[in-house]
């Protein structure tokens, strides 16, 4: 029990001392891995049909792939997961939480880091030294703040008008060109690769205290994210693919934002399929009805998802997306698709 009360720490430099790790799936092969557990049971084998379905998306040339995240796992050491995505073409967009764009990405972008900790360590502790726990990870809240102001400054040098988040996203990727401490984020990445990254919620990070302090210091010249606009634009990105799948790293949000594509593109009267393929990765309870874990068969209710080519993963997403990301890196099919460049039709 002293463990969980007090693991001897006294100093920030005590625990800011072991930087998480990103995870490279091009460095190992885990195709035999996910062909064993296609022999298994349970989140074994629900993985290796997950791998199975990204890779039959990532085979057809008509479908768009949208990357949804929800969740920790880029402060976790899936990070560079998603940059090599996005850098060989496994991905044509991106909807994701504030937070895993700005707290996570865009905070190491800046040279700043996530550290190994405890779940163990007493919180009252590390709030006398500033310092945000996620799980058993480590943020320093004065480099989050950091992170803030320099939000609010390049909002400053903006026209002032009504920006998307994925306006605003890429003129991100525009500052990190020139700024960037650790070169090939997800954002810079995305930037270069034309893949718009869309935050719906975009308000709910570092984002949100940032734009709130360009404002407060510009109450009548300001820029503002404009929501609806962004739904339009990720349903125009629907309308203008044949197909689509959907690979999901939790749920929240993104992940109804993106299946809400296909029913606003309706309301458009525009025809458009159903989400051809779908994965989910989550650990959410579907008992409770909550949104976040409605399964995609639920999802198919609603005319969002097709049941055809659809799996749930019902597992910590670190332990299972390393194999299905590697596995698909080393299958190799995205060398035959072209990029899709959304990001040029805005």
């Amino acid at each position: 029990m002293s463990e969980k009360k007090n693991l001897g720490h006294n100093s920030k430099k005590d625990f800011l001392k072991s930087p998480v790790e990103h995870i490279d799936i091009t460095s190992f092969d885990s195709r035999k891995i996910i062909s064993s557990m296609k022999k298994m049971s349970f989140v074994s084998r629900e993985t290796a049909n997950a791998s199975e379905i990204y890779n039959e998306m990532l085979k057809d040339k008509d479908c768009t792939i949208f990357l949804t995240l929800a969740g920790s796992t880029s402060a976790a050491g899936c990070m560079h997961i998603y940059r090599d995505m996005v850098k060989y073409n496994m991905v044509d967009a991106i909807v994701a939480t504030g937070a895993s764009i700005i707290d996570m990405d865009f905070f190491e972008a800046l040279g700043f880091k996530h550290y190994q900790g405890s779940q163990y360590q007493n919180d009252n502790e590390l709030r006398n030294n500033y310092i945000d726990r996620i799980y058993d990870t480590y943020i320093d809240e004065e480099e989050l703040k950091m992170c803030d102001k320099i939000i609010g400054e390049i909002a400053d040098k903006l026209e002032p008008k009504a920006y998307t988040s994925r306006e605003f996203i890429k003129e991100i990727g525009k500052y990190l060109k020139s700024n960037a401490k650790k070169k090939g984020s997800l954002i810079e990445t995305a930037y270069d690769n034309n893949v718009p990254i869309f935050c719906p919620a975009f308000t709910d990070s570092s984002a949100g205290f940032g734009l709130v302090m360009h404002q407060e210091r510009n109450p009548n010249n300001h820029i503002t994210i404009d929501s609806i606009k962004e739904f339009r634009e990720l349903t125009e990105i629907k309308i203008k693919s044949k197909g689509s799948g959907l690979f999901m790293i939790g749920g929240g949000v993104p992940k109804n934002f993106i299946q809400d594509t296909v029913i606003c593109a309706e309301l458009l009267g525009k025809n458009v399929d159903m989400h051809k393929y779908a994965v989910q990765i989550t650990v959410a309870d579907s008992r409770d009805g909550a949104c976040s874990s409605s399964t995609l068969k639920e999802a198919s209710s609603w005319g969002k998802v097709d049941t055809t080519k659809e799996q749930m993963v019902f597992a910590e997403a670190t332990s299972v997306l390393p194999l299905i990301a590697s596995d698909a890196y080393h299958t190799g099919e995205w060398k035959n698709r072209d990029r899709k460049n959304f990001s040029k039709i805005f």
